[in-house]
């Protein structure tokens, strides 16, 4: 482990409490012979003092206050100094620690204002001529360093203890973001999945049934027409199941193998399995050299699959498609337009196709409309900037 690996030894709220109580004993070891065989009176403020530093902790301002007005009746009883002073500078530490800065100020200047009351009345105990300028200042400038040392180092642990604070709060929000934002991605993985699964099974689907309600109405008359019907509604079956498993692969295990997505070299297939499924299509696609990324091209390829869908789905029988797909001052168009029912055609209004595609091409900035044509049938247009 290295240096920069190591943690600071700290006191746990266990170890802090029974520092403060050795610290508070260790105090008290002298004051008990004094009491009872030097000086009661004296004995007793040390005892004020003292005692208070138990608590120095949890109530640093109260603590203060009893420590300082037993120093301020020692100026008064006595002219002698006592070992609880310690205690004052373990109590402005107090402050300055676990208060507020400006309760740390005002412990400051009471400790300065305190240690010229000292120095003058301590001097004085020795006699009237020791109460020279020098021997006055040379006493406060002591006793007023421990005060300003006490507060100095509980100031720095509190801006520390503040900082620390920061960054535990700093890293507990970033992990709340993080957790938030892999959530908010999930959802939006979800959302694809949704995409791509309607995508697939809507297509395959819709053109089995077509061909399955074709082949059955033409069966009674000519049953030969049969055959390519079911050819064409294994190979919709073995494409969607394929392309099922291509999305259960990625789902299933990262670096699953796959197959390769659609891209626009693919419109021509899904255009002619149209034409095989009976729909009469007139297409106009882009050539191979079209530069479009594999995202653009997969959003263009299900946006003419799920249209040619609802073509066979809603236009009604004998109803013609046009599809255009093409590229125009960094824009890829893509119009796909039938001649069929138009705002006349069912809807049970449970389909996910045009949220589906409008969510497709919104996650490219692009844009879509969908609707009845006003020369009659659908049309969809989209618009995705390259």
């Amino acid at each position: 482990m290295t240096r920069a690996d190591r943690q600071p030894w700290r006191l746990g709220p266990r170890g802090e409490r029974w520092f403060d109580v050795g610290l508070t004993v260790f105090l008290l070891l002298p004051v008990f012979p004094y009491l009872f065989f030097v000086d009661v009176v004296e004995g007793l403020l040390m005892l004020v003092q003292i005692v208070p530093l138990f608590w120095r902790r949890r109530h640093p301002l109260p603590v203060f206050t009893a420590v300082a007005l037993g120093c301020a009746a020692q100026a008064v009883l006595t002219d002698t100094p006592l070992w609880s002073q310690f205690a004052f500078p373990v109590a402005t530490y107090s402050v300055a620690r676990y208060a507020g800065a400006r309760w740390a100020l005002a412990a400051l200047g009471t400790g300065v204002v305190g240690a010229a009351i000292a120095a003058v009345d301590w001097l004085r105990g020795f006699g009237t001529n020791m109460t020279t300028p020098e021997n006055v200042t040379a006493y406060f400038i002591t006793i007023a360093l421990l005060v300003v040392v006490a507060w100095t180092l509980g100031t720095l642990g509190r801006t520390r203890q503040a900082y620390v604070d920061a960054l535990v709060e700093r890293g507990q929000r970033l992990e709340r973001e993080a957790a938030q934002q892999a959530a908010l991605a999930a959802i939006e993985e979800r959302h694809r999945i949704a995409r791509e699964m309607h995508d697939v099974v809507a297509h395959g689907l819709t053109t089995i049934v077509v061909q399955a309600d074709g082949a059955r109405a033409a069966a009674a008359h000519d049953p030969s027409v049969t055959g390519p019907a079911l050819g064409t509604i294994a190979a919709t079956g073995r494409e969607a199941i394929a392309e099922l498993r291509r999305m259960l692969g990625i789902l299933r295990a990262e670096g699953a193998p796959t197959t390769p997505q659609p891209r626009l070299t693919d419109l021509a297939d899904l255009v002619a399995e149209a034409q095989a499924a009976g729909t009469s299509v007139n297409a106009q696609l882009p050539g191979a050299a079209t530069p479009v990324s594999d995202g653009v091209a997969l959003t263009a390829y299900r946006i003419v699959q799920e249209a040619l869908s609802n073509v066979r789905k809603h236009a009604g029988p004998g109803a013609a498609a046009t599809v255009v797909v093409g590229t125009e001052r960094g824009t890829l168009e893509i119009v796909v337009t039938d001649d069929g029912r138009g705002a006349a055609a069912h809807d049970d209004g449970r389909g996910l196709g045009l949220t589906g595609m409008r969510e497709r091409v919104a996650a490219h900035d692009g844009t879509l409309t969908a609707g009845p044509a006003p020369d009659g049938g659908f049309a969809v247009c989209a618009r995705i900037p390259l």
